[in-house]
């Protein structure tokens, strides 16, 4: 698992408390319970703030799966996708 994968993980595991499943780069909204818009929110500031990077509103919408969302904060960390 990749080191930006681990955080992220741990930030989801963090504000999904109740959601026990695997997390992989797969991983949508609709399998987690308590991912509603509003979470979604709060998870994008979290990763945000952990990462020291911005994403636009477009850039959040887009987002398809965790997969994406890993690869979009490696590429703002200037990391090697």
């Amino acid at each position: 698992m990749s080191d930006t994968l681990t955080k992220v993980s741990e930030l989801l595991r963090d504000l999904f408390d109740e959601y026990e499943g695997p997390i992989t780069p797969s991983l949508t909204a609709k399998k987690v319970p308590q991912w509603d818009s509003l979470g979604h929110v709060q998870l994008m500031v979290l990763i945000e703030q952990a990462f020291g990077i911005r994403f636009s509103a477009d850039q959040i919408g887009k987002f398809r799966d965790l997969g994406e969302l890993i690869t979009a904060i490696d590429m703002k960390r200037g990391e090697n996708v």
